[in-house]
């Protein structure tokens, strides 16, 4: 998983260097579409993914702070799964799901590292070679140097504010589709009271309201209609039915917004 895109070689290299060193393994891109430089995105999306996938070696670059003092680190978790990336919070959260950290290790000078290493391209020369040695075989404690876990950079992943018909919450990402995930999970809707089938209002924060309706599902509502929903990681998340919320609404990662039941 990275913020890479497809457009350039980055994705097609760091594939190559796994195929040198493992040719065995079995590749999984999960998305190379996170928004660039979006931590948080990243973060909540490899978390999300994680009980979908086989446990194996998992690399995530996210990782704006490339070649300066931020850690490269393999996390092995309590479930058997590597964490290959920056130690920049974006492995946190699947960590935690994962049942924790077993043990840590710093790969910034690993022996496994590709020669020269540039500055901007880890994803190459660090975190894709590590993880193939390590899908190879290869222990995870000979990777790199030991590192206390409670050293690592941890991020939470924002959580709403609920009171009675009410939910304050964060825009963690918006999809290719115009989907906008909020940071409020299927018992906060309950606890707000919200009903499927009722309409809902969508306070911004420069005070537009909008009319909506808590459904299940797009095909609920006509083509053009704002709806909440349940997302597939049981998140609530805001679309027009056949639309784009994020650009309708101008809303973007970080922005506030609250879902309310209508008078």
């Amino acid at each position: 998983m990275s913020d890479y895109g497809l457009a350039d070689e980055f994705v097609g290299i760091c594939h190559g260097v796994i195929a040198t060193i493992c040719p065995e393994a079995r590749v999984i891109d999960l998305s190379h579409g996170i928004p660039r430089h979006d931590v948080l995105a990243g973060a909540a999306i490899l978390a999300g993914a994680l009980p979908y996938l086989p446990a194996g070696v998992h690399i995530a670059v996210v990782d704006p702070g490339v070649g300066g003092r931020r850690r490269a680190v393999a996390l092995r978790v309590a479930d058997g799964r590597v964490l290959v990336g920056p130690d920049n919070g974006l492995l946190w959260p699947a960590a935690q799901r994962g049942g924790g950290i077993v043990e840590a290790i710093e790969i910034s000078l690993s022996p496994l590292r590709l020669e020269p290493v540039s500055a901007t391209f880890h994803g190459r020369d660090i975190f894709a070679p590590v993880g193939a040695h390590i899908a190879a075989g290869r222990p995870v404690a000979e990777t790199g140097t030991p590192l206390d876990p409670g050293e690592l950079v941890t991020l939470e992943l924002p959580e709403a504010q609920v009171e009675a018909g009410r939910i304050l919450a964060q825009v963690i990402y918006a999809d290719r589709f115009g989907n906008v995930q909020l940071a409020a999970t299927h018992a906060d809707a309950e606890q707000a009271g919200l009903r499927l089938g009722r309409e809902v209002e969508v306070r911004l924060a420069s005070r537009e309201v909008h009319t909506a309706r808590f459904v299940r599902t797009f095909a609920d509502v006509k083509s053009g209609q704002l709806i909440v929903y349940e997302d597939a990681t049981r998140r609530l998340a805001i679309a027009f039915s056949h639309g784009n919320a994020a650009g309708r609404l101008r809303l973007s990662a970080g922005d506030e917004v609250i879902v309310a039941v209508a008078p």
